[in-house]
């Protein structure tokens, strides 16, 4: 039994009925509910953009489907939120992504499948805060689309070693990101919200790129300030063309106008939708799917 929300129209036909109240509070329901009991649900939805309440609004849908009596849950997430908050580096902080994957669980949910994972770091199963994980990589389709953007030869490169198992199955080489202390270096946060992100304080890179073609691969771009420090790199180095990729694009403020000025191409999947989306999630989830 497919349960869609409407975050997921890009992809399926939504049946969840979600709105928000005057005051700002969800409004949740999911129609043919009582045809989960005894099924294997699956819940397709995206988390992403307003993560907080999109979560809370899935917690009241896997409510709905538990109060029918699903037999089991099955949660298609492509963007997991909090996943860059898998450990603690100061006094009070807490594992966000844990507690959120802990939530589904208790909520519900028996398998979770979603990609490109940022604290997993490799395609495969997993189980972490007691929920069985699908992560499944879109590395095959994007180099595939990169290779056709290039036309020839293509060097394929990860801006840090957290991404190296995008490319090292395609002979692809990582760049080193050293980390300045927390507000300090590019893309550092700061202000009042206080020194939240550790900014880049350099990049080092040993392949020789001079008169390539080059792809630079992450999981995603966020503030654009690695993938902006990567291209900066491959430029000195002699590339003579450069094209980013991702799987999750948020762009924030300006940093896709940003990318697009230094680099011949830039695009992501649907995982979030965005303007640079060019590949689709469907056939991967469909497949994942499939072999359940």
């Amino acid at each position: 039994m497919k349960v869609v929300c409407p975050s997921f129209s890009g992809i399926y036909e939504p049946n969840v009925e979600i709105r928000q109240f005057p005051d700002g509070d969800s409004y949740v329901r999911v129609p043919n509910a009582k045809e989960a009991m005894g099924k294997n649900a699956i819940l397709f939805t995206r988390l992403y953009p307003n993560q907080d309440s999109a979560i809370f609004q899935t917690l009241l849908v896997l409510r709905a489907l538990r109060e029918n009596k699903a037999r089991s849950i099955t949660l298609v997430v492509p963007y997991l939120p909090y996943s860059r908050q898998d450990k603690t580096f100061k006094e009070g902080e807490v594992k966000s992504a844990e507690i959120l994957c802990e939530t589904l669980r208790e909520q519900g949910v028996s398998h979770l499948i979603t990609f490109d994972c940022h604290f997993l770091k490799r395609e495969g199963e997993f189980e972490y805060g007691g929920l069985k994980i699908t992560n499944l990589s879109m590395n095959k389709e994007i180099i595939g689309r990169a290779r056709e953007i290039a036309g020839g030869e293509l060097e394929i490169m990860s801006p840090d070693e957290g991404a190296n198992y995008l490319v090292k199955e395609f002979g692809g080489s990582s760049m080193k990101k050293v980390r300045a202390g927390y507000g300090e270096g590019e893309g550092a946060a700061g202000g009042e919200e206080g020194e939240i992100y550790r900014g880049i304080g350099k990049m080092e890179m040993e392949k020789d790129v001079g008169g390539k073609c080059v792809l630079i691969i992450d999981d995603m771009i966020s503030t654009g300030s690695t993938m902006l420090k990567a291209v900066e790199n491959v430029k000195k180095g002699g590339a003579k063309k450069v094209i980013c990729a991702a799987t999750h694009g948020f762009f924030l403020k300006d940093s896709l106008k940003k990318l697009r000025e230094e680099c011949e191409k830039v695009f992501v999947t649907d995982s979030i939708e965005t303007e640079a989306s060019e590949i689709s999630i469907k056939p991967a989830i469909e497949k994942a799917l499939e072999q359940m």
